[in-house]
């Protein structure tokens, strides 16, 4: 394996977990017999720049095709995020009429509709149909293409240059991280700001959030790696803002490497690019023994459904998410155990998990069933999932989270 940034071939392993099928590849009621594409999962870091990045089965048009099903808009923590996101930005960077913001992997315009709504200009490119579609819908002009540096020259010509770009929870999902990062360079106009939102790996290794791995990811990021990338592409990074969204992520703030008067870097970003240095993470320090972690919270799981299952007691999953289907697969989890997985988004509904094939009701499906368990597989949202399902207390029902240990509420 080559690096995907510095082209080294000096790397070492994070994890491996198994194989699966990609995390949003869900599986139609009539292809319910037909096969699926099986992928390795395996995580490497580079040995000279220490990005850590999943080895290389499949291409982004493989993974995010027409029918991608994952839309922002059905969490409302991720809507209350982006609202707040989003008068930050029009306060902090002065942003009016006059303005243009375009936000990278714009999903179904969760959070540009706060831009509309301000009367501010954006466009919002989003390679998926689905998501696309949706945004449209919203009234959010939309390029419907993947984002590098031929899109960003074309808008450049067109008029385009963006006041701000936002990329949230995309920079981890690009597989050549340096075109996407000099596309952002191009586009900016001198006095541009370029936001972006990654799970942060510093807290993955420590807390041990081994969903968070899937195909979907290709390079999961510290600041100093984000900084060395910047720098090779046309970016100066001058900010970091740990946020909560996530499980914990990472707000990287970057300007054009041109600018007349480069902004200084905060004393925040210091800090964090040499905690990151104090504890490891640009050698292999950190990361070891990641594995044994990963295969500790499996078996913890698997004894746990084992155990409901020898008490008859009914288990059903909530969140038909990513995250939880790189669980259930690691884990080698099906139907006998999790019978069942809600999920709000009727994108999902009628659908089965890709791997385990798990069906996906809804809410309503669900209240009928009455599980003694409830898992909630997108542990970030527990407390959004554990308010809203506060009903499963009338049969006496129980929350479980898997991650990142295991817990009944």
């Amino acid at each position: 394996m080559i690096c995907r940034h510095c082209g080294s071939e000096d790397m070492f392993n994070l994890v491996d977990l198994g194989t699966s099928p990609p995390s949003n590849a869900y599986v139609l009621k009539e292809n319910i017999n037909s096969e699926e594409k099986w992928f390795p999962l395996k995580v490497k870091i580079c040995s000279e720049c220490f990005l850590c990045q999943t080895e290389d089965y499949s291409s982004g048009e493989d993974l995010f095709t027409e029918d991608y099903a994952y839309f922002s808009s059905f969490s409302q923590t991720m809507l209350d995020h982006s609202k707040q996101y989003s008068l930050e930005m029009i306060n902090n960077l002065n942003l009016d009429s006059n303005s243009l913001v375009v936000e990278v992997a714009a999903n179904d315009g969760y959070l540009l509709q706060y831009f509309k709504e301000k009367n501010i200009p954006s466009i919002g490119v989003e390679p998926t149909k689905s998501t696309a579609d949706a945004a449209r819908n919203k009234g959010i002009e939309i390029i419907e293409e993947f984002f590098g540096v031929s899109l960003a020259k074309a808008m450049k010509e067109n008029n385009k240059s963006a006041d701000l770009i936002v990329g949230n929870n995309v920079l981890a999902h690009v597989p050549d991280i340096n075109d996407f990062v000099k596309g952002a360079s191009i586009l900016l106009k001198e006095s541009g700001v370029v936001t972006y939102e990654i799970p942060y790996l510093v807290n993955l290794v420590k807390n041990n959030l081994f969903d968070t791995i899937y195909h979907e990811h290709y390079s999961y990021l510290t600041v100093n790696s984000v900084k060395n990338i910047f720098e090779a592409n046309g970016l100066h990074l001058f900010d970091v803002e740990l946020i909560e969204v996530h499980g914990g992520s990472l707000r990287v703030f970057g300007e054009r490497s041109d600018k007349q008067v480069k902004t200084p870097i905060s004393e925040r970003a210091h800090k964090i690019i040499d905690d990151e240095k104090l504890k490891g993470f640009l050698s292999k320090d950190a990361y070891r023994g990641f594995q044994e972690k990963a295969e500790k919270v499996k078996n913890e799981f698997i004894t746990f459904l084992i155990e409901a299952k020898n008490m008859n007691k009914k288990v059903i999953g909530f969140g038909a998410a990513a995250k939880g289907n790189t669980l259930i697969n690691f884990s080698g989890i099906r139907s006998d155990l999790i019978s069942a997985v809600v999920d709000t988004n009727p994108a999902k509904q009628g659908k089965y998990l890709p791997g385990s094939r798990i069906p996906i009701i809804d809410e309503e499906t669900m209240k009928k069933l009455k599980p003694d368990y409830l898992i909630i597989l997108p542990w970030n949202l527990q407390k959004e999932i554990s308010n809203k399902t506060n009903y499963i207390k009338e049969w006496n029902g129980k929350w479980v989270v898997a991650l990142p240990e295991l817990k009944i509420l």
